[in-house]
């Protein structure tokens, strides 16, 4: 098997290099209205709003850079086939804007956006990201009542283009090699996920450059779009992120075997991302381990409850809970080559030896 990834540096409000209703799946993280660190980005796409930060108007600055958000999202929906999913990573943001202490609720300014084009809104994620501060208050400390309550989750907003599912052959051979483990269904669809912690792509830390880039890109660890991919998609299909930053969704797509595009305006990120390539070989064939152990050591505490298995896996001869999991298949990258800008990658079954 063959995927191909492409990664275009300007802004993603144009993608006129996808054609309409083409995209399988969008999983994106925007830059976060009124987190700090964005203001210059966003003022540098409005002028207005730099003008409105300066003028302490924060309900103003931030419905000025949902506008330029807004921008994008009409973009998505052009290009996402009917049906498609799309996944959002956003948090809101705290912010004191004139001696006021208030909170700049990004994740219904986004919900609103998609309830009024033609999307379905979907169950949400509660990523709840651990706080290494003791301190669980804001504000007057211990004396009431002018303390305030931490930000301590972000959300994973899930829509469906349309008001039908995705259109998918019955015979469709990738679904079920597509499957993944019921243990993990029953982990990944969960509304609330808490094992999720910090990020794990191999920088160097030492290089200030890339911990300015890194900081830069509010990029989220791999496991996030990795598990996300395989609740949405299919072998094959192309997963689009208009807000690319470290590339991390492309290297999930390259490891789960799937197409990715990339949107990205600062062309620095293109370094960083060929840098974790070199380590993508075996990082692909450790998760992959990883997830078949984990699997094993679910079969052998579902066996100490007395519990039986009716059904066994084609490809690794392990049981399984349920008939959809019996052609359950991982790929490992036997190639990744760079070409005109485009990254090739060619997959192979993954075999693995118990």
């Amino acid at each position: 098997m063959e995927t191909t990834h492409k990664i275009y540096f300007k802004d993603s409000a144009n993608m006129s290099e996808i054609e309409s209703d083409s995209i399988d799946l969008i999983i994106t993280s925007p830059p976060y209205p009124m987190i700090e660190i964005w203001d210059p980005l966003f003022s540098s796409l409005n002028s207005k709003i730099k003008q409105a930060l300066e003028e302490k108007d924060g309900k103003r600055a931030f419905n000025l850079m949902h506008d330029e958000l807004e921008k994008v999202w009409i973009e998505l929906t052009r290009v996402l086939k009917k049906g498609g999913i799309v996944c959002v990573n956003v948090g809101d943001a705290t912010r004191k804007i004139s001696k006021n202490f208030q909170l700049f609720p990004n994740h219904v300014k986004i919900i609103n956006s998609f309830q009024n084009k033609d999307y379905i809104e979907l169950p949400c994620i509660l990523w709840r990201k651990p706080t290494n501060s003791p301190n669980k208050f804001m504000g007057s400390g211990m004396l009431p009542p002018n303390a305030y309550v931490t930000l301590e989750h972000e959300y994973i907003l899930i829509f469906r283009k349309g008001n039908n599912i995705r259109d998918i052959p019955p015979k469709l051979e990738n679904r079920y090699q597509s499957a993944f483990f019921w243990e993990e269904r029953n982990k990944w669809f969960s509304d609330i996920w808490e094992d999720i912690k910090g990020t794990s792509q191999n920088l160097n830390r030492n290089n200030i450059t890339q911990k300015q880039l890194r900081d830069r890109s509010a990029s989220y660890p791999l496991e996030l779009p990795y598990r996300l991919i395989n609740m949405f998609s299919l072998y094959g299909d192309t997963i689009l992120d208009p807000f690319w930053g470290l590339g991390t969704t492309s290297l999930a797509a390259m490891i789960l075997g799937r197409n990715s595009i990339g949107y990205e305006i600062n062309y620095e990120f293109k370094d960083l991302f060929q840098k974790n390539l070199e380590a993508i070989k075996k990082l692909n064939i450790d998760i992959n381990t990883n997830r078949i152990n984990q699997h094993i050591d679910f079969i052998k505490n579902y066996k100490k409850k007395g519990k039986d298995f009716k059904y066994h896996s084609v490809y690794y001869k392990f049981p399984v809970v349920t008939k959809q999991e019996i052609e359950f298949l991982l790929y490992s990258i036997k190639s990744c080559n760079e070409d005109k800008g485009k990254f090739i990658l060619t997959h192979q079954k993954f075999e693995f030896e118990q």
